[in-house]
């Protein structure tokens, strides 16, 4: 037995040899980056791998259960779904969906008996991916990119009891009992990954086998860290998780289409101020507006790239006007370069910004029209909204009312747009664009009344920029 694998202690000697398997090592978009045992990857921390569950349905519309045997180093006695493992480091299992149903088809002979020549026939659908993870104790844990498949299929099962204790042919209404914990399932554990699949797959397809079978989500569903019952043990990480992977996303989308600028000087001025990080609300909120009234798609990533590029050229020469000396904690443009390069830096990122949405190849044309109209009415706004708060500078007094109707244009529109743009791209209907697109303009209002009130309460290097600077202008 390899030294690594002594660590395993007492547990049973067929499931400690299998954690000498190799398991393909991902990062947070699925890519593979290498290969550790499955030892290392489930151990101490764990190291995110690659996983499948299978769901397999007979003619009945019963999903085939089954529990886990108490052999299991993790998550042993634990109550999941038909399938559950890793494909491993071989050459027929490291393509991504092709992959993982080879894998399947080797695991099901394993677990249930099930023989290739049998799976061989079977349509397994690939329908998305979650991403977790999740301890089962101190010691262990999971943490996986897990490929969700589903069979429709009257299997007949003769399952292997070192993997598994027990199976159950399972209608909905039963499984709503387990998930619930009414009855026989009082005292049982239901594997997190199986919640999280229910809830994010089965139940939004109404339970229906057939419909189940036909959805696709090529997006991955990130779920951060869950506890035993699926639940996140970090209120709100969801949301962080999925801000932070589009707006890697995003970002790669801004680089690229600032890098049609060839001229070294001016490039360097229009991606300074990207080097100083910031949240990239505007960049991500088309998306998230996309996924949550209609059909999100890459489309959305070029459109909040071009309203982030449009965004940082208003800093640009909001900075030259008001001559504030600092922007995200780095040197503002104009005093990094100069006045007239912080100027033309600016118009090529206008230029920029519309460029990239008549290139995009997933920006269909009868809704272009629509996004640069809206996108240009974002900036005819933001001039009015900017203005009005030059003009300001010169009266005694500014209302509420006032001070209102100006942030309305100079910040409102932009979230306005974003929401706006991100349900027409998604295809909603035209009350979902008019309610997101107010819903936009009040989140825009609550924004930057947090960033004038911090502006007032915060510090230089909290701010990023001069405490206060918003005031004295």
């Amino acid at each position: 037995m390899a030294p690594e694998i002594e660590e395993v202690g007492n547990h049973d000697s067929i499931q400690s040899e299998m954690m000498e398997e190799m398991c393909l090592v991902v990062d947070i978009e699925d890519n593979v980056t290498g290969v550790e045992s499955k030892l290392i990857c489930h151990n101490n921390d764990g190291i995110r791998h690659r996983a499948f569950s299978v769901l397999i349905f007979d003619s009945k519309g019963r999903l085939l259960l089954q529990k886990r045997s108490l052999e299991k180093i993790t998550f042993s006695g634990v109550w999941a779904n038909s399938c559950c493992s890793h494909p491993l480091d071989m050459k027929s299992e490291n393509d991504g969906s092709e992959g993982v149903k080879k894998a399947a088809r080797r695991k099901l002979d394993h677990e249930l008996g099930i023989p290739k020549e049998i799976t061989e026939q079977w349509s397994f659908h690939n329908i998305g991916r979650i991403e977790y993870s999740c301890r089962w104790d101190q010691d262990w844990i999971e943490k996986e990119i897990d490929y969700i498949m589903v069979v429709c299929a009257d299997a007949i099962v003769d399952h292997n009891e070192n993997e598994i204790s027990d199976v159950l042919w399972a209608d909905s209404s039963e499984i709503k009992r387990m998930m619930e914990g009414e009855g026989k399932w009082e005292n049982e554990v239901i594997a997190p990954w199986f919640r999280l699949i229910w809830e994010k797959f089965v139940i939004p397809n109404d339970c229906d086998p057939s419909s189940l079978a036909k959805s696709k989500n090529d997006d991955i569903i990130y779920c951060g860290e869950v506890d035993i019952d699926g639940e996140s043990v970090k209120p709100g990480q969801n949301l962080l998780d999925a801000l932070s992977n589009h707006r890697d996303r995003v970002e790669r989308e801004i680089m690229i289409s600032l890098g049609k600028m060839e001229q070294n000087n001016l490039h360097g001025a229009m991606t300074h101020l990207f080097k100083g990080g910031g949240k990239r609300l505007r960049a991500i909120l088309p998306r998230l507006v996309g996924e949550a009234v209609g059909d999100a798609n890459n489309g959305h990533y070029t459109l909040g790239a071009s309203i982030e590029i449009i965004h940082n050229f208003t800093l640009i020469h909001d900075d030259i006007i008001d001559q504030d000396p600092i922007r995200r904690g780095l040197d503002a443009v104009h005093v990094k370069y100069d006045d007239a390069t912080a100027i033309n830096a600016g118009d090529a990122m206008l230029a920029v910004g519309f460029e990239i949405l008549a290139e995009s190849e997933d920006i269909p044309d009868e809704r272009l029209g629509h996004l640069i109209r809206s996108i240009g009415e974002m900036v005819r706004k933001v001039a009015e909204g900017q203005q009005e708060d030059i003009e300001f500078e010169t009266r005694g007094m500014v209302s509420e009312e006032d001070y209102i109707a100006m942030i309305a244009g100079k910040t409102s529109a932009m979230f306005e747009t974003c929401a706006r743009t991100g349900a027409i791209l998604a295809d909603a209907d035209i009350d979902s664009v008019n309610n997101m697109a107010e819903w936009g303009l009040n989140l825009g209002l609550c924004f930057q009344l947090m960033d004038d009130l911090i502006d007032i309460t915060g510090d230089t290097k909290t701010l990023g920029k001069p405490a206060g600077s918003d005031i004295v202008q």
